[in-house]
């Protein structure tokens, strides 16, 4: 009996929770996306200085060139591990986690350049982070 209930636990335990799985396929799917404006962020001003007003007396105020290099490989980062989420793997969340961090921590930087954007991609980080600890326990890894 005890074989028994430990073959229902393990069959349980195997189990993916479809909407867990919804939420953690919609942050990879939001991930990519936000790696993808970080990278035309960066490739604009690459290409365009005078794009963005630069505000004088910034405390961290860096050459629009330097924040289009930040932009354009942390957009490739962030795209990489948006799409490490769709494996469910542990190692895929984790990554997910520490790059919607970074790029917190970089659009909020980024703020008195692009203050709106910058506030729309905080937010749409905020929920991969929450998608990905919440829910993403609840997907087996492969």
């Amino acid at each position: 009996m005890s074989n028994d209930s430990r073959t229902s636990t393990t069959h349980l335990d195997h189990q993916r929770s479809e909407g867990a799985v919804g939420v953690t396929v919609l942050a990879g799917t939001l991930m990519i996306m936000i790696g993808v404006f970080h990278a035309f962020q960066g490739i604009v001003a690459l290409l365009n200085d005078t794009f963005y007003v630069v505000l004088p007396e910034y405390v961290l105020a860096f050459d629009i060139t330097t924040w289009g290099w930040v932009h354009l490989i942390l957009g490739l980062v962030v795209a990489f591990a948006g799409a490490s989420l769709f494996r469910g793997a542990t190692w895929g969340r984790t990554i997910a986690v520490i790059m919607a961090c970074v790029s917190m921590a970089v659009s909020f930087v980024w703020m008195p350049y692009y203050p709106l954007w910058s506030l729309t991609v905080i937010a749409l980080d905020i929920f991969v982070i929450w998608a990905a600890v919440l829910h993403g326990r609840d997907i087996v890894e492969d």
